[in-house]
């Protein structure tokens, strides 16, 4: 048999059309656009030109087969298929970034993200199987989870009621994830104290310590609770002051995070976080652990 015979066929998936050699830049027009909605301005933030937005508009509308745009008046407005392309465009151009600064990559099929500041502040995030709950792990995460299972994702359920104090909840808004809950006896509310961790009530996630890197880093497993309704569990590694203004201060924890629901029945996003007790992250050590205050914990008797 000669090598040509030797080679393995073509999957009948990649002889398709290959996706267009712009598709990112193409993407960027379409997601500039649609926050702008307005040419010129979309036009100016791309420093691109009107005829290159336009095209790109036409090629994406052309192979995903429906407009994105609607135009009246020179006012841009969304389509059905626009709105609903949106946010997974959004996410793909945001972990495009982090991909190609090496910031993300996967690690035993789950998720990692790394990010490392010129100043040393850094940010380190790996997905968890569900299984390390119950292996050793954190007796109140254990309990949130059972809680959660229980109460259906409500919120108000009593079977939740005993964990409120334990947990933060996030609601989504156009300006990103905002803090809407924090509880009395959370690992947030052990880690800035009560006072401080009541402030950020309100706050958007990118107004957080670490910024709009925080907060695209953090949009993924948000956005994946959110689309599949269902539970996550990552182990972060950072640095984060203790009060404001403060000299960053090494912390390791994970963090379980769950799909809620309001009365309203509108999505809210629960999450219970606990200091680690091993670092579970390719290529970090466990000094996170031995230079965390020992203080920083949540106090659960179960």
């Amino acid at each position: 048999m000669s090598d040509i015979e030797r080679v393995a066929p073509v999957p009948q998936a990649l002889q398709k059309d290959p996706a267009p050699a712009l598709l990112f830049e193409m993407m960027r027009s379409f997601v500039t656009l649609a926050h702008t909605l307005n040419l010129s301005h979309a036009v100016a933030e791309l420093a691109s030109t009107r005829q290159t937005v336009r095209r790109h508009i036409q090629q994406l509308e052309e192979a995903m087969g429906a407009p994105l745009f609607t135009i009246e008046n020179r006012r841009y407005s969304l389509t059905k298929a626009g709105v609903e392309a949106l946010p997974e465009a959004r996410d793909i151009i945001d972990r495009g970034k982090l991909w190609l600064d090496g910031k993300t990559r996967h690690a035993d099929g789950m998720l990692r993200l790394s990010h490392e500041e010129p100043n040393g502040w850094c940010f380190h995030q790996q997905q968890q199987p569900l299984s390390l709950i119950w292996d050793g792990g954190s007796a109140m995460l254990q309990a949130v989870l059972q809680a959660w299972s229980l109460s259906r994702g409500e919120l108000e359920s009593e079977a939740f009621r005993a964990m409120r104090p334990y947990v933060l909840v996030y609601r989504d808004s156009p300006n990103g994830w905002i803090c809407t809950e924090v509880g009395e006896k959370s690992f947030y509310t052990q880690w800035w104290g009560w006072t401080n961790a009541r402030s950020s009530i309100g706050r958007p996630i990118k107004l957080f310590p670490g910024g709009p890197e925080f907060e695209n880093m953090l949009n993924y497993p948000f956005r994946e609770v959110e689309a599949t309704c269902g539970v996550r569990l990552d182990e972060v590694v950072t640095e984060i002051p203790r009060e404001e203004g403060g000299a960053p201060v090494p912390l390791a924890y994970k963090r379980l995070l769950m799909a809620g629901r309001y009365p309203d029945k509108s999505f809210a996003l629960i999450a219970a976080v606990d200091r680690s007790t091993s670092v579970n992250i390719v290529g970090v050590d466990d000094s996170f652990l031995r230079e965390m205050p020992l203080d920083a914990k949540v106090t659960f008797a179960g």
